[in-house]
């Protein structure tokens, strides 16, 4: 273990030494109407602001985190957001037109767009690391990561991936862990220098796509869409424990209080996995959300979950072997909902 990261063997050992509390359970508090239109993608929590950030649509919405007063949109961008993040000290926050390849700057009291910023097709997922004080955009069939400076709002790096990408997660310390949805597995990457470090193998893990880290275990958390839920070691790149989750997984939340990780299904489920120590890990319990609601973000002070999804009007089967069924949407019926620890 990285000394780094400020934890002993003894530590480790007396973490382990603690008896295991149970995962409590979950229940839906509050459902906050969103509208048309009825397409999603991440969902992400700023918690110094308690703010909800939905990629929704054309555009991004804000939602108060506490209270689900709506705060207001950051718009135009005729591609599609995908990605938010926030860069508090320079005021700005950061979204992209995933059709477009570029991302682009907003700032955080108006919401209103400041500079568009060339990134790659497919730009998507993103994430702020604290360590280097960076923004990386995930352009995920590119294969490429755009490294963007908030001082200056430019890019100025790119990184290349070795295959389609998807979401990333970082540990705080200097490290960027992205999944490799094409080559399954998670690139490890320095945020000081830009540099991968490592690609770290998940056998069994077909197109991995959300991930969540325990930053004081350096432990990663990868989904699969055939699932699974893999723990990775960041620091070796050893599996630890695969897990079974449910159906249609997008995302992947950190409790770092109640050392749970989830796992948000489509299939309307959010599985529980429960970090007994750093090498120890079950599935704890299934929280029943709603079909549709497969990306997630959570307030690691409370515990709180938000998931989006909208109500369904039907479902066709796939066109082709081994496709997505295409679901058709009631209009206007997207929503963010809250699911509370109890």
């Amino acid at each position: 273990m990285s000394a780094r990261l400020g934890i002993t063997a003894l530590a480790l050992l007396s973490l382990a030494a603690v008896p295991a509390l149970a995962a409590p359970q979950y229940q839906l508090t509050k459902t906050v109407k969103l509208g048309a239109p009825d397409r999603w993608d991440y969902v992400v929590y700023d918690a110094p602001s308690h703010r909800v950030y939905i990629a929704h649509g054309d555009r991004v919405s804000v939602v108060d985190g506490r209270d689900g007063a709506i705060i207001g949109e950051v718009a135009p961008f005729p591609g599609g957001t995908h990605g938010t993040a926030i860069a508090p000290a320079v005021g700005r926050g950061y979204t992209d037109d995933g059709k477009a390849g570029v991302a682009s700057s907003f700032d955080l009291k108006t919401l209103k767009p400041v500079k568009q910023i060339p990134a790659a097709s497919d730009a998507d997922g993103m994430v702020f690391d604290p360590a280097s004080g960076h923004v990386f955009v995930v352009d995920g069939d590119s294969a490429k990561i755009t490294v963007i400076d908030p001082a200056t709002d430019t890019a100025i790096a790119s990184i290349d991936g070795g295959g389609g990408l998807e979401t990333p997660g970082v540990d705080g310390h200097g490290k960027l862990f992205v999944n490799g949805a094409e080559k399954g597995d998670i690139v490890a990457i320095d945020t000081a220098t830009n540099k991968v470090l490592a690609h770290y193998p998940v056998p069994g893990c077909l197109h991995p796509h959300g991930i969540a880290i325990d930053t004081q275990t350096e432990r990663v958390f990868t989904t699969c869409t055939n699932g699974l839920m893999v723990v990775v070691d960041g620091n070796t790149g050893a599996n630890l424990a695969s897990l079974p989750i449910g159906k249609g997984t997008d995302a992947a939340a950190f409790d770092p209080k109640r050392k749970l990780a989830f796992s948000s299904n489509g299939e309307g489920t959010v599985t529980v996995v429960k970090e007994n120590d750093p090498k120890s890990f079950e599935v704890a319990a299934t929280i029943q959300t709603a079909p549709g609601a497969r990306t997630m973000a959570i307030d690691p002070d409370t515990g709180r979950l938000f998931l989006v999804t909208a109500d369904i009007a039907s479902v066709a089967p796939p066109t082709t072997p081994g496709g997505r069924p295409h679901v058709t949407y009631v209009p206007g019926s997207m929503k963010l909902m809250f699911f509370d620890p109890q």
